[in-house]
């Protein structure tokens, strides 16, 4: 039963199937209709009639004490289905063990709608139905569960549905009508043509019932647009309309008709059960019903999210705890390291966290990313660099530019006197020596008088430049080498207190569990733009976690 998950919550079939081997062991005339499939399991054929009638009167015996008779020519209805009409109707109302007037339109042979609610809840229910073989069916049905003082079946005319049922009782203002109409608009759509996708399987029950109950002009979409015209001029004497649909495209049209039509409260929710699914529309003219949230809404609201997560062993574990010890983090457990390492992590990426409480052996965090700095980190550490190589370095130019002018100088100055060049050594070689106790303005002011100390003064000067290139190079290379860490470190501070930021991307909580000797890391959505965010930072941080255990 795929959908079953999804049916009404307090529907007593949603967490707990019919057992087909009890229900046999205990109700022969449906035995015999339980075969036992090549799982060993009891199965019943739905596509056999009898099979079908044998499993309702079955399931109305045993869970709501009621007992009835249905022609296999009429319309059989599944038993949890109805069951999920019924306790709609219930929110909808506010009717659960409450006494409410309500109006089934085209009750059917096995007048099961009334037969629920009066015996669950002891609503009283006016019944119509026009077709003859129902009428007496259902009437039988009434009375021999001694039901005849909360239903009350009416037989009307064709195409009857609300106004001249109600001729009768003024009086009377109902709490809601229901009605399961007729979904076709003739025998081909009956059969599946045209009215079926071709890529779904072929209907997993036989679909029994008479020519009213099956077909209608127009099909239910025209079926439930009269109920709304008489809805229009009845108005407040039902507080709410309703009508179960048996495809989803109609939805859209009718409440686009409902909108034209100003009705002020609409709603609309769907029954699963098995593999079918139907659809149910409500409207009312009255301001102070509470109109419930449509299922695919509050399944959304209610869905459990799963968190990500990952898990790091116990050898990693040590590993991580050792490296956090080192680095001075104090730290008690395995989940006080990890989480120690993780926020070091998140500092760097500049995450804003704060601790939240949690149990004992359990760490949690409350991020708040304001902007996404964990991808392409690579990438931009490379940009970086390559920014910091392009940049102007005054110091070493000055001091190349320098170097090249001397050179030229002491190029052209030696080439006149080169025949002088041994002579003006030699006598340097001697001045030096007479020189060595000399101050090094004296030496300057001798070797400036001095015909050959011009060489000199250039070479001083170009050593002079050479120390200063070198030490450019120097502070170049150790700028070069401090270039990734300033990459990595903030360019401006942030917030400290996640509640202060008002723009960010997401928030999630991160929590640090130990499991047995390993530790797992999970983290939760709470709200934001992208989920596809949070899962890059997880990787991230499960990546910067298990590198650091590569490199212990």
């Amino acid at each position: 039963m795929a959908l079953n998950k999804s049916m009404h919550p307090r529907n007593r079939y949603k967490d707990k199937p019919p057992d087909f081997g009890y229900l046999a062991s205990k109700y022969p005339d449906f035995q015999q209709h339980v075969h036992t499939s090549l799982a060993g399991r009891p199965v019943v054929n739905f596509k056999e009639p009898e099979a079908v009638r044998a499993l309702t009167c079955t399931l109305l015996k045993e869970d709501f004490g009621l007992t009835i008779q249905i022609p296999l020519e009429r319309l059989i209805p599944t038993v949890p289905l109805r069951l999920n009409y019924i306790h709609w109707v219930e929110d909808l109302i506010d009717g659960q063990k409450q006494p409410r007037r309500g109006i089934d339109i085209g009750t059917g042979a096995s007048c099961i709608y009334p037969l629920l609610g009066a015996t669950m809840n002891g609503w009283y229910f006016l019944a119509t139905e026009v077709d003859d073989i129902c009428f007496d069916y259902a009437t039988k049905n009434v009375e021999q569960n001694n039901l005849s003082d909360l239903i009350k079946v009416v037989k009307v005319p064709q195409k009857t549905l609300l106004m001249d049922a109600l001729k009768e009782e003024t009086e009377i203002v109902y709490d809601f009508c229901m009605c399961n109409p007729p979904f076709f608009a003739n025998q081909l759509e009956a059969k599946g043509v045209n009215s079926r996708n071709s890529r779904r399987p072929p209907p997993s029950s036989v679909n029994t019932g008479g020519v009213t109950e099956i077909m209608a002009e127009g099909g239910e979409l025209e079926f439930v647009k009269r109920i709304i015209h008489d809805s229009l001029q009845l108005k407040k004497r039902l507080r709410w309309y309703s009508c179960m649909l048996g495809k989803k495209c109609s939805l859209t049209p009718l409440k686009e008709e409902l909108r034209k039509q100003g009705v002020p409260k609409v709603t609309h929710t769907e029954f699963c059960q098995g593999r079918t699914m139907r659809w149910a529309l409500a409207w009312s003219f009255y301001d102070d019903v509470i109109v419930p949230s449509p299922p695919n809404k509050k399944r959304k609201l209610e869905k459990a999210r799963k968190p990500l997560s990952f898990t790091l062993p116990e050898a990693g574990v040590k590993e991580l705890q050792t490296k956090a010890s080192v680095s001075g983090r104090k730290a008690r457990s395995p989940v006080d390291s990890i989480t120690a390492l993780l926020e070091k992590t998140l500092t760097d990426l500049r995450v804003l966290h704060k601790h939240v409480p949690c149990t004992k052996q359990e760490q949690s965090l409350f991020l708040t990313a304001v902007e996404n700095t964990w991808i392409h980190g690579r990438q931009k550490r490379r940009e970086g660099a390559r920014h910091l190589r392009e940049l102007p370095r005054a110091p070493q130019s000055a001091g190349t530019t320098s170097s090249q002018t001397a050179m030229a100088t002491a190029t052209t100055t030696t080439t006149p006197s080169s025949q002088n060049q041994s002579s003006s050594t030699q006598n340097t070689l001697d001045d030096t020596k007479h020189s060595n106790c000399a101050s090094a303005e004296e030496t300057s002011k001798d070797v400036t008088h001095d015909p050959a100390g011009e060489q000199k003064e250039v070479l001083e000067s170009v050593s002079g430049g050479d120390v200063d290139m070198e030490s450019s190079m120097e502070a170049g290379q150790e700028t070069a080498k401090e270039a990734p860490a300033a990459a990595s470190e903030p360019p401006s501070e942030r917030p400290l207190s996640p509640a202060a930021v008002k723009h960010f991307l997401f928030k999630c909580l991160l929590n640090v569990i130990p499991e047995e000797r390993d530790v797992v890391v999970e983290m939760h959505w709470v709200e934001g733009q992208n989920k596809d965010l949070m899962n890059q930072l997880c990787t991230y941080l499960k990546n910067t976690l298990l590198k650091s255990v590569g490199k212990c």
